[in-house]
């Protein structure tokens, strides 16, 4: 049964890290990174990791954390946010190793453990891809106000060509696990350094 995530809580312009300015096209909106300390939830899931793992929040504590929620077979969004991520570890030089990302499939019936791992390693191979059950994945969808939606496919023939909805905010917490940022996948990887640095 495909699902829809629970609803989005958090105005659609903030949770996806942009300004509602009336009347602007995706690119002519002004972009910027949210301080949301206080505003959401500290980090906490369990969830599956390849080789069989299963990880919580605690597996990354002591780590600035950049969560990212998508999907493998996403066409666009994904890719171009994962190797802006990968562009910020880079530029972190050294100091990468006290960082982590964190990318959590909203595709649970494609999206094993072992083809997430392979998707993010692609970008990134400190990066982690984590899934679960529907249950696990709403969860902690919910729990940072993120919105997605798995419609159904175009080719009943073929009931694995379908397409996923999500949202586009990338998540930063704090070593402590604290949530202090909410960056648009617009940000520019210097932008997104600029502030992973503060929190090292």
């Amino acid at each position: 049964m495909l699902a829809l995530a629970a609803p989005l809580v958090l105005h659609a312009a903030v949770a996806q890290g942009i300004p509602d300015v009336p009347g602007a096209t995706q690119s002519q909106r002004p972009t910027t990174i949210y301080p949301i300390a206080n505003h959401l939830p500290d980090l906490s899931f369990s969830l599956n990791a390849s080789e069989g793992k299963t990880l919580t929040e605690e597996s990354v504590k002591g780590k600035v954390v950049m969560l990212f929620f998508g999907y493998a077979s996403c066409p666009d969004i994904c890719p171009t946010t994962m190797a802006q991520l990968s562009e910020v570890m880079q530029q972190l030089g050294p100091r990468a190793s006290e960082a982590q990302i964190l990318f959590i499939s909203v595709d649970p019936h494609r999206d094993t453990p072992e083809v997430l791992q392979a998707y993010v390693n692609a970008f990134n191979n400190g990066a982690i891809g984590l899934t679960g059950s529907e249950q696990q994945i709403a969860s902690v969808a919910r729990r940072y106000r993120v919105a997605y939606q798995i419609n159904k496919p175009k080719d009943a023939s073929n009931p694995q060509a379908y397409e996923v909805m999500h949202g586009r905010g990338i998540y930063i917490f704090d070593k402590e696990g604290h949530a202090r940022y909410l960056a648009s996948d617009s940000e520019t990887p210097e932008q997104v350094t600029e502030k992973i640095r503060t929190l090292l």
